[in-house]
């Protein structure tokens, strides 16, 4: 091939549609063999839809997974990276999160700590029978607590942070028993309930995941000035949106999709993870914010680790020393975070929403450990809005 320079045209940046590392994610899912082209508990990456035929999937041999994958890239659009594994019909959501079973641990092994986010979702097979409890499949409860247990452990063992979303599998229309999952203690969970088929007992987790991988960390899916969701219908159990109770699944914490007055479309009603309101990381955008802000504080420290540490004769860290260390990472956070606008910083004026703190006063001869704190600042958002509205005889001017 002759050398030359080739220009693309992009499209789709207006709702930061590039492909971007902190939207990659992954999804376990019910699937079936495809021979010569797609084994099961085997990671495969896509990057657009078409991906799928290279896999031989079609939507009559792997029906979750096409529609998993459709509904993906429909949101999502082209050249963004994803990965899906798929599993037999006989496992459940809560083996597919546990962190002793190779299956969403192996999809996350395997991607070697570049997914932000995974996935779970099932399609039964013929003759299974759920226990519902409080509106739902009494799987997805356990399932809620394995995968916080398998978040956990690849952010505190492999330092590779994320969260996991799970779909509501066997909602039965009964949004009043759903369980409040708005004071549980599981900050790095989510589940969604509403699916593009009527009362199909699963969730469009595609539509949901596709959003949020082109969306940047601070941003919340329930943002209206990105539009209305991709699904032409959408439903809450055996109901139309419009026509549903989102306002009670919406309540309870769990993420849903709902309409306004005079808007066209669907749009998520909120980015909750199952935590109250006073966690901070309640919200998936203030969990993508804090996370990205510990992969890179990680990343510039881990090139600190077993150096020496000058000591002061008062057994005190030498100023220099810290502010070292204290520019280092502000300076790591500030490039790849508050100059993309993902931190609440004021640059213009040297503030970077950023700040390190290392106390001078640590025993470092005798403990062979230096504690570092990081505050990073996360947007506010206007979830609430209260507008009064009168008439005036004068100018109110």
């Amino acid at each position: 091939m002759l050398p030359r320079v080739k220009l693309y045209f992009e499209n789709g940046a207006l709702r930061s549609s590039t492909p971007m590392p902190d939207g990659v994610g992954g999804a376990v899912l019910t699937g079936a063999v495809v021979s010569g082209t797609f084994a099961l508990s085997t990671p495969y990456i896509l990057r657009n839809f078409d991906g799928l035929k290279a896999l031989g999937i079609t939507e009559a041999n792997n029906p979750g997974i096409y529609k998993y994958v459709k509904e993906f890239y429909n949101e999502a659009k082209t050249d963004v990276e994803t990965w899906i594994m798929g599993v037999p019909d006989t496992v459940k959501l809560s083996d597919m999160a546990d962190n002793t079973q190779e299956y969403g641990k192996k999809l996350l092994t395997a991607a070697q700590g570049r997914l932000r986010w995974i996935a779970f979702g099932r399609t039964p097979g013929v003759g299974y029978t759920p226990t519902i409890t409080n509106g739902l499949d009494a799987d997805v409860a356990l399932a809620k607590t394995n995968a916080q247990t398998l978040c956990e452990y690849f952010t505190t063992s492999r330092y590779a942070p994320l969260f996991a979303i799970i779909e509501g599998a066997g909602f039965d229309n009964n949004t009043i028993d759903l369980a409040d999952i708005s004071t549980d203690t599981k900050n790095r969970v989510g589940i969604l309930i509403g699916d593009t088929v009527s009362d199909s007992k699963k969730a469009a987790l595609g539509t949901l995941m596709g959003r949020i991988s082109v969306s940047p960390v601070q941003r919340s899916i329930a943002r209206v000035k990105d539009g209305a969701v991709h699904p032409a219908i959408l439903y809450i159990g055996n109901k139309a949106v419009e026509v549903a109770d989102f306002e009670t699944v919406d309540a309870k914490g769990y993420i849903t999709f709902r309409t306004f007055v005079d808007r066209s479309g669907y749009f998520f009603n909120n980015d909750f993870l199952a935590a109250p309101d006073a966690d901070d990381y309640r919200l998936i955008p203030r969990r993508r914010t804090v996370d990205k802000a510990y992969r890179i504080a990680y990343q510039t420290l881990l090139n600190e680790l077993n150096d020496e540490v000058p000591i002061n004769a008062d057994g005190t860290i030498p100023e220099g020393f810290i502010k070292s260390w204290q520019a280092n990472v502000e300076l790591a956070i500030a490039n790849q975070m508050s100059a993309n606008g993902e931190l609440s910083a004021d640059l213009k004026n040297g503030d970077r929403g950023v700040q390190c703190l290392i106390d001078p006063a640590q025993n470092v001869v005798s403990t062979n450990k230096i504690v570092v704190k990081v505050r990073v600042r996360p947007f506010g958002y206007a979830k609430y809005i209260d507008v009064y509205l009168g008439f005036a005889t004068t100018s109110v001017y």
